[in-house]
């Protein structure tokens, strides 16, 4: 089964009278990179929900999100006065009234904006009570993920398999066109010769020679051979219950070569054409092997 590695997820989980909200997206990536966005109070939390995504996802960029909201209307922090700083405002203030002559008094509800004098202190929470709630959101968020990673993957495996049928149609071509293109260097040969040397006969047997090392040096058979044997391979792939996106895309890479290796031995327009078409088709596929966990 193929899966996309772009797509995204949601998941709530309401708990004691807290909401756990998840947000996960994955995108396109070599390998399995996870990255948490994590609140500092929570760090202690990232082994478990790696773990949770290291279990279900296999390949991709994936990022995840974490909220965490009281329903019950109580606060989830603590104010705090920095004492030693506000009188050094405090003191700050006075010095500078007595320096100007202004007597004025000290304004309580500006201590609201000076930095760091009032700061809010998170209420220390109940980690294994939180470590529930969050895996039962991000687990919930995974789900939505994970289906639509597979409705895209349905998509690119249906791609998958009209591009390598297309592929197959131009080696039937080109495997129908090679002995065809013997026998017209064998006529190509045969009549320069006989113009060359006018009445002269040719020595058919130095043509049949010259013909055989034509047939050999142009000979695309171990090619097609091979391009089949991986195109074989890449279908039975497409049913595999694994991460098989870096292994499309090696094959993608060996089919490119072997087309490599047929243009360069054969200089026929058609099958020039042909080799055009295969590569064209070669980087359709491998654009999509991108996408595939």
């Amino acid at each position: 089964m193929i899966k996309s590695m772009t797509a995204y997820g949601r998941g709530e989980h309401l708990q004691e009278g807290t909401l756990y909200i998840a947000e996960i997206r994955s995108l396109n990536h070599r390998h399995r990179d996870i990255v948490l966005r994590l609140p500092k109070n929570l760090l202690a939390l990232e082994k478990d929900l790696t773990s949770l995504i290291s279990s279900r996802i296999r390949r991709g960029r994936i990022e995840v999100y974490v909220e965490m909201l009281n329903q019950t209307g109580d606060i989830p922090y603590t104010l705090e006065l920095n004492m030693p700083l506000a009188e050094s405002y405090f003191d700050i203030f006075h010095r500078l009234s007595e320096q100007f002559g202004v007597k004025h008094d000290f304004p309580l509800d500006s201590l609201w904006q000076m930095k760091d004098v009032i700061v809010e202190k998170p209420v220390e929470i109940d980690l294994d009570r939180v470590r529930h709630g969050f895996l039962e959101a991000l687990s919930q968020a995974i789900d939505p993920l994970d289906r639509m990673k597979i409705r895209e993957g349905e998509a690119i495996e249906a791609d998958f398999r009209e591009r390598t049928t297309l592929l197959e149609k131009y080696l039937d071509e080109m495997e129908k066109r090679a002995p065809e293109l013997v026998e017209k260097h064998r006529r190509r040969l045969k009549n320069n010769l006989a113009r060359l040397l006018d009445d002269v006969p040719v020595d058919e047997e130095r043509l049949a020679r010259e013909v055989a090392f034509f047939a050999e040096k142009s000979d695309i058979t171990e090619e097609i051979v091979r391009i089949r044997s991986h195109l074989i391979q890449f279908r039975e792939y497409l049913s595999a219950d694994t991460a098989i996106g870096r292994r499309l895309d090696f094959l993608i890479q060996e089919i490119n070569r072997e087309v490599n290796t047929i243009g360069s031995k054969i200089s026929d327009t058609l099958c020039a054409r042909i080799v055009v078409e295969m590569k064209a088709e070669l980087e359709k596929l491998r654009e999509q092997a991108q996408n595939v966990e």
